[in-house]
């Protein structure tokens, strides 16, 4: 008998929901004109009603299972004071340690990133499952979708132009908007607008529908005792020239979102470092190709050169624009713009001088060693550190060596500088030379520069620079 009843109750809580069902369906299935809208676009807008329509009578409710599903999408009921009033007191309480205009707007940013997003997702979630393609036909979706879900009613004004350019431009009230009702119901009254999801959701659907960034901003709202809640949606790069355009400064206080102000800043700084970054690649290729032609220049002169010694006072020259080149090319292959690798850097100018050195009849071993803590080397030290490493490596490497040679530098590092050690086991008489000279030569300019501080001393076991500088 208790089975029997059982049985008889679920099929009475079935027969009530499918009831319910059915007259949810009668409901939805007459309501039209949910939209006002200018002549021209009344037929795009009448097919979206029925569509829409359609869509919303395939509703199942079931409180046992915790779901609201329409055509198949789950949805969520939430009350409308707590996305608007409530949530701002809220806010006001957890920022009461700011004045309390900024801890609204806090909000009220919030919200609008939260509207757009909800807008941009439910029309492109929209869009796909009813085979919609045309930017018009997108669009008219929406403030149906909008009505059906508890919103507002949507009113576009005969001076709006939606066409998918820099000139998009949509003026509409929002009629019982559930932001502003939930004000006036409350007894409240704004000193500005609050219909900021309102403004985000449509911003978003519009955006999503026309392939645009747009921006949304009421104008006027029926929480702060105006007739309606009005609003201009427009590129988000033009909206304040049309803001000032349609003069909307006479209807009092607005707030253009803050999220689409900091992104048209973003948008705009990426811009300008791509722009940036293509100036520089052009300043690399520019400097490469100069110094190349230089290099081709300099070998091209000396074959016209007969006297040994003044060979090789251009192939020093030489030798040194090849430096430069080899340093420029470094600096701009490193990621970080502001500092060099500093052991990378070191470890290339070696190879490379080695190349640029050939060893003949004598064996000779490059032995590098690096300790270092901190390895970053700002750029304006590249260039003369470059030089400075070209100037010890022409001297120590052109130099023959009995038996074995062995060069060695050492990079290491203290809190505030760097010190390069480069030894090599030369012979004895021709470590005079380089010291004989050390005052008036290239490399004590260099060093000057730098700032460096240069020592250079001889011993039976060869000679031996020691460069060091501030970090």
């Amino acid at each position: 008998m208790n089975e029997e009843l059982a049985l008889l109750r679920s099929q009475v809580k079935e027969l009530q929901q499918e009831n319910k069902r059915l007259k949810a369906q009668i409901d939805l299935s007459i309501s039209r004109n949910t939209v006002i809208v200018p002549e021209e676009f009344k037929v795009i807008f009448e097919e979206a009603e029925q569509k829409v329509a359609e869509y919303f009578t395939e509703i199942y409710n079931s409180a046992e299972s915790g779901e609201i599903v329409i055509h198949g999408q789950r949805y969520v009921l939430i009350r409308s004071a707590s996305l608007s009033y409530e949530f701002l007191d809220i806010l006001k309480e957890l920022y009461s340690n700011y004045p309390e205009e900024k801890a609204v707007r806090i909000g009220n940013n919030f919200l609008y990133d939260i509207g757009q997003v909800l807008g941009k997702k439910d029309a492109k979630s929209f869009h796909e499952e009813m085979g919609l393609y045309e930017p018009i036909q997108k669009l008219s979706a929406g403030p149906v979708h909008f009505a059906f879900t508890g919103w507002a009613n949507v009113e576009i004004l005969s001076d709006s132009n939606p066409s998918p350019d820099d000139d998009f431009l949509l003026k509409y009230h929002h009629h019982n908007s559930f932001e502003a009702q939930s004000w006036i119901k409350a007894g409240r009254k704004s000193n500005k607008p609050v219909c900021v999801m309102n403004a985000g959701y449509s911003a978003g659907w519009c955006e999503e529908s026309f392939e645009i960034p747009l921006t949304a901003v009421e104008i006027t709202c029926a929480a702060k005792g105006d007739d309606c809640c009005s609003f201009i949606m427009a590129p988000t790069h033009r909206i304040n020239e049309y803001l000032k355009d349609q003069k909307v400064e006479a209807h009092g206080s607005y707030d253009v979102p803050v999220f689409f102000k900091r992104k048209a800043v973003e948008d705009k700084l990426r811009a300008s470092l791509a722009e940036k970054d293509t100036l520089l690649s052009e300043v690399q290729t520019r400097v490469k190709n100069n110094l190349q032609l230089m290099s081709s220049l300099f070998k091209l002169q000396m074959f016209d050169i007969k006297d040994r010694e003044f060979q090789q006072v251009f192939q020093r020259s030489l030798d040194r624009v090849n430096t430069l080149a080899q340093i420029h090319d470094l600096m701009y292959s490193e990621t970080n713009l502001t500092l060099i690798n500093m052991e990378h850097f070191v470890a290339r100018l070696i190879s490379t001088f080695k190349q640029q050195y050939p060893f003949k009849s004598y064996d000779v071993q490059v032995e590098l060693k690096f300790n270092l803590r901190n390895n970053g080397l700002n750029h304006d030290k590249a260039i003369p550190l470059g030089l400075i490493l070209n100037e010890i490596a022409s001297e120590t490497f052109k130099v023959p060596f009995e038996n074995e040679g062995r060069i060695e530098f050492w990079l290491t590092d203290c809190d505030k500088a760097f010190r390069i050690v480069c030894k090599d086991n030369r012979p004895e008489a021709l470590t005079k030379e380089p010291i004989r000279n050390q005052k008036n030569s290239l490399l004590s300019i260099f060093c000057e520069q730098l700032d460096a501080s240069l020592t250079l001393s001889g011993s039976p076991e060869g000679l031996t620079y020691t460069i060091q500088f501030d970090k």
